[in-house]
């Protein structure tokens, strides 16, 4: 076998290792966040919901971010989830409204916002080539 081919293989079984990963990230996320919003003891509740947060917002910026380099697309969607957390933060304490439940929810409302967002915008310019 040469090296080209094993260099082929080796691509082409990441490939398919992504949606896994992904799959296993969205459960872990999911996991986080249900942990969170009722309250569980589990010592897995931190870190999980920590997971939520940084990932949930990080998957909807990257999908908007589709043609960015993959090292730019991580580094922006990671910096703009922190961003999105601190604000949000920050408008719970000012209206004296914190918990860890809201922040939860409202971290979870906005990551469907944006994405629900990006996929209207992909049908949008879909149906525009279409024509």
């Amino acid at each position: 076998m040469h090296t080209t081919d094993i260099r082929r293989s080796a691509r082409a079984s990441g490939r398919d290792l992504t949606p896994l990963l992904a799959g296993a990230a969205t459960a872990v996320g999911g996991f986080g966040a249900l942990l969170a919003l009722t309250g569980s003891d589990s010592p897995l509740r931190a870190p999980l919901t920590l997971f939520f947060l940084l990932g949930a917002p990080a998957a909807g910026i990257a999908a908007a971010l589709r043609g960015f380099d993959p090292f730019a697309r991580v580094l922006t969607s990671l910096a703009g989830s922190v961003v999105l957390n601190m604000l949000v933060a920050q408008g719970m304490l000012a209206t004296h409204r914190w918990s860890a439940r809201g922040g939860v929810m409202a971290m979870a409302v906005i990551s469907a916002l944006i994405l629900l967002l990006v996929l209207m915008r992909r049908r949008r310019t879909a149906k525009g080539r279409d024509l």
